[in-house]
């Protein structure tokens, strides 16, 4: 089950933490992978691993907020039968403390990054007779989190983008589902802890894995188990669908 063999799977952001556990995930199931990474630096040492395991995987230095960047390497690329929007940025703020500049960061990456890629990618897909998108949101879009304005606008807004996407292209072979993580133990979030937490990092650590009811953090692994069924043939008939992946924080919290 869950076999990916004969697939080429596109991965953004897929150097690092839940991107990097997808990456080596379907790599394993015989898909042929490719990275798409700010900096082809950051992939090398997954493309290694995969390597080391007899994977196929292709790297590409692509920032996904620059659409000529992603057109140029979705047409190096060809046609593709999964694309997985996974590249993030995150940001600590309120609605009347958060600087246009860091607004603008965040919805360059997290909302027109995906477009980006939904943009280029969907021809590709086409190509291929349809296939499967699945974009990575977060709990932040469906419950209110503390001083998460601007994050908790683009999630959402990715959620929104999947519902549309899965409506216009169902009829095209083409599903596409979101899933929304809490949080994660990634570099990303150890690298969100340390730049805003400065000296209280194993404090934050600890408040922030608590606040799963479940009592800790989820492993990035576990977020890839979910997206490589979501993204396999065994799930066929879903589509348009979010799936918080939690630890209970968005139904079980007081």
């Amino acid at each position: 089950m869950f076999s990916l063999a004969g697939k080429k799977a596109v991965i953004t952001g897929g150097g690092s933490g839940i991107g990097r556990a997808i990456s080596l995930l379907f790599a394993r199931q015989g898909a042929d992978v490719h990275i798409i990474e700010i900096s082809e630096e950051q992939a090398k040492l997954v493309a290694e691993e995969i390597r080391a395991c007899g994977g196929n995987v292709s790297l590409y230095a692509c920032n996904v907020a620059n659409q000529q960047e992603v057109q140029d390497t979705f047409g190096n690329i060809g046609p593709v039968n999964i694309i997985v929007n996974n590249a993030g940025i995150a940001h600590i703020g309120k609605a009347d403390n958060t600087l246009e500049k860091d607004f603008d960061r965040i919805v360059n990456v997290n909302i027109k990054g995906v477009y980006n890629c939904l943009n280029a990618g969907i021809p590709q897909l086409r190509k291929s007779d349809g296939g499967v998108i699945l974009n990575i949101a977060s709990v932040a879009a469906l419950v209110g989190i503390s001083e998460r304005f601007a994050y908790s606008a683009a999630k959402g807004a990715v959620i929104a983008m999947t519902l549309s996407v899965a409506k216009d292209y169902i009829n095209e072979g083409i599903r596409c589902n979101s899933v929304s993580p809490a949080r994660v133990n990634s570099p990303f979030v150890e690298g969100f802890i340390a730049k805003n937490y400065p000296g209280k990092e194993n404090e934050i650590f600890e408040k922030l894995s608590k606040s799963q009811p479940i009592g800790r953090m989820a492993k990035p692994e576990e977020i890839a188990n979910l997206v490589l069924f979501l993204c396999s043939d065994e799930a066929s008939f879903i589509t348009g669908c979010d799936y918080p992946i939690d630890g209970g924080f968005t139904k079980l919290n007081n």
